[in-house]
């Protein structure tokens, strides 16, 4: 099936206000197109290794709707999520439709900036908008870890040391970004067996799986979305891993005193943050005290800009020593040992 997808230019500031004039004619869903940054509030129960950088917000956005190009089908939706969300297409033809949205807009330009107003239509075909990125995820390698979704297997005559089996859909963390492949190589080069692994940012559980794969003893994890925790246990029962060999804990282990308590002190031989580098430079203050002596810190999630920053936070901390500072394209990742 063909969906015909039409935009409206306008700015941020009317984003609402044609939003409540597409949805009291019957359009189903919308997607918006800005530079404004996302808030707390929004990323939260969004599994996304790095934020995108954006332009400067200049005020201007567009806002997409579909209609369904097929006349036997009459439906206006939005393609993404779960399954594509539909609702009754309005009493009436495109054609009105398309007519009520401009009348509409005139009227809401009397009051209001909605920059030019001006609506283009284009056309696309229908998919299954929430598996289609399924077609690009194949098993592959990091220093001789596989790292397989459920769906694919490992290629013939490959000797895989280990194979972690990731469920993409659950939690953000597949070992594709550069940053969790930076993670991945320093705990093949650190974890011993029989050590104790902390992940902050535990996310899909990737990192936490990955240590238990190479022979520590446990893991715990700690995130601030709930469903992290969730998908970090269906990922980990995916690799015969049960709750007990990797604990999850839900909060902030930066000022969260229940999180802090939970996670325990002294306790670590390794630990690892997959998180944005002023994150991490916060986390310089708190984690020495959950970890062992001698223990180490593996982190990443640094854009290379940022390098210095986490490095100099290391270095203002005297119970840390920094081992190695590694890169992979724009990303650092910056290795260090309690004293």
């Amino acid at each position: 099936m063909k969906w015909k997808k039409f935009t409206i230019e306008t700015t941020t500031s009317a984003v609402d206000l044609i939003s409540d004039l597409l949805a009291g004619l019957g359009v189903g869903g919308i997607e918006i197109e800005d530079n404004v940054p996302l808030t707390e509030s929004e990323t939260k129960g969004m599994f996304i290794d790095i934020l995108p950088e954006l332009p400067p917000d200049d005020g201007t956005a567009k806002i997409h709707f579909y209609l369904s190009a097929d006349e036997e089908t009459k439906e206006a939706v939005l393609p993404c999520g779960d399954a594509p969300r539909k609702a009754e297409e309005p009493e009436m033809s495109e054609e009105e439709l398309l007519s009520a949205v401009r009348a509409g807009l005139e009227e809401m330009a009397k009051y209001a900036d909605i920059g030019s107003g001006t609506i283009t239509a284009s056309e696309t075909e229908d998919k299954d908008w929430m598996n289609a990125w399924r077609d690009y995820f194949r098993p592959f390698s990091v220093d001789g870890i596989w790292i397989r979704p459920t769906w694919e297997d490992i290629p013939e005559g490959e000797t895989p040391e280990r194979v972690i089996t990731i469920e993409p859909g659950t939690a953000f963390g597949t070992g594709t970004h550069e940053t969790t492949q930076l993670c991945i190589r320093q705990l093949k080069k650190y974890v011993r067996p029989g050590d104790k692994v902390l992940d902050v940012g535990c996310g899909s559980g990737i990192l936490g799986i990955t240590a238990l794969k190479l022979g520590a003893a446990s893991a715990v994890g700690t995130d601030l979305d709930e469903s992290a925790i969730t998908g970090t246990h269906e990922n980990a029962a995916l690799n015969d891993l049960t709750e007990q060999d990797f604990r999850v804990i839900l909060g902030n282990i930066l000022d969260d005193r229940a999180v802090q308590d939970a996670v325990g002190y002294n306790t670590y031989d390794v630990v690892c943050a997959n998180i944005l580098a002023p994150v991490i430079v916060m986390l310089t203050g708190e984690i020495a005290c959950h970890m062992k002596r001698g223990a180490v810190i593996i982190t990443s999630g640094i854009v290379a800009e940022k390098e210095e920053d986490v490095r100099q936070a290391f270095l203002a901390r005297p119970e840390f020593e920094i081992l190695e500072i590694t890169h992979q394209g724009e990303w650092v990742s910056v290795t260090a040992r309690k004293r």
